[in-house]
């Protein structure tokens, strides 16, 4: 059973929070129940299912995303998962609403035709890189608003939410080939072809690096245009660590490929987790007085 449970990662979704945040700073209708419920449903139930599934089917031996040794994973993990998913479906109908009970359970099937060997999107470098990037973003962000404020589906077709819930889905594009950056010979082992892969450790660096550019001038336009200028001066503020750590072990990585190790890849999803979920924080009190 600990197996299992250290298999599920719930600590990881710390990392994935920034998404619900960013929901949370424009959410018109949210309250007191529906915050707590749409919350628990995501992070302690849905994130963990995909977490866990996705484990079993890896059968990682090497470091994975929140397990620097991942232990043998058996079959309760697989039955785990199942419950877990049914679990947060049935609650989004019966706490929320149907349309976010729908979205609950697209996301869980997306996450298992990731995973599963007779589907494996995974091993495709490109088409996995966009399934993560589309629906970790842009579908986890219109999730999480739908969940927040209990709105039906016309309610997301205005800017002023299309377009974060796209911004999310290009901060995902540039931050997953990260995560893979120390997996290439365990990946490659399962047959798994990531965008890492594709673009070499040292290309990853670049490739990324560009993404986030991109990203942060989106955001800056679209706070600038929606909201004020100093929301995008606090943006570029907080991600000062963020770039300052990837500037250095970026250096580190162009000397000694070794250096691209899990260790170095937590801490910089640590850093950036913590960097933007205190931004998103901020965005929420700052947009609950304008």
């Amino acid at each position: 059973m600990l197996s299992t449970l250290l298999h599920l990662r719930i600590p990881f979704s710390y990392f994935l929070l920034a998404v619900y945040l960013f929901a949370l700073a424009i959410s018109p209708n949210f309250y007191g129940s529906q915050l707590i419920w749409s919350f628990v449903i995501i992070h302690f139930m849905l994130y963990p299912a995909s977490n866990g599934y996705n484990s079993y089917f890896d059968k990682d031996e090497k470091s994975i995303g929140g397990l620097k040794n991942p232990p043998p994973v058996n079959k309760s993990l697989y039955h785990v998962s199942l419950l877990l998913d049914l679990a947060a479906i049935v609650l989004a109908y019966w706490k929320i609403s149907f349309f976010f009970a729908m979205m609950i359970l697209i996301y869980g099937l997306i996450s298992k035709a990731y995973s599963h060997p007779s589907i494996r999107v995974k091993k495709y470098a490109i088409l996995g890189w966009l399934t993560v990037g589309i629906f970790q973003g842009c579908f986890t962000f219109l999730m999480c608003y739908v969940g927040i404020n209990n709105l039906e589906i016309e309610s997301l077709m205005n800017n002023k939410v299309i377009i974060p819930a796209l911004l999310s889905t290009v901060m995902l594009l540039g931050n997953y080939p990260m995560t893979q950056v120390y997996q290439h010979e365990e990946d490659a082992k399962h047959g798994d072809n990531t965008m890492s892969m594709l673009l070499g450790i040292r290309g990853t660096f670049i490739f990324v690096q560009a993404v986030f550019v991109l990203a942060a001038v989106g955001f800056i336009l679209y706070f600038n245009s929606f909201f004020n200028s100093q929301l995008s001066y606090a943006f570029i503020i907080s991600l000062l660590p963020v770039v300052l750590f990837f500037m250095i072990w970026f250096y580190q990585v162009w000397k000694d490929n070794s250096k691209a190790n899990h260790s170095r890849t937590m801490w910089l999803n640590f850093i950036s987790a913590t960097c933007l979920n205190l931004f998103f924080v901020y965005f929420f009190l700052m947009n609950s007085h304008l």
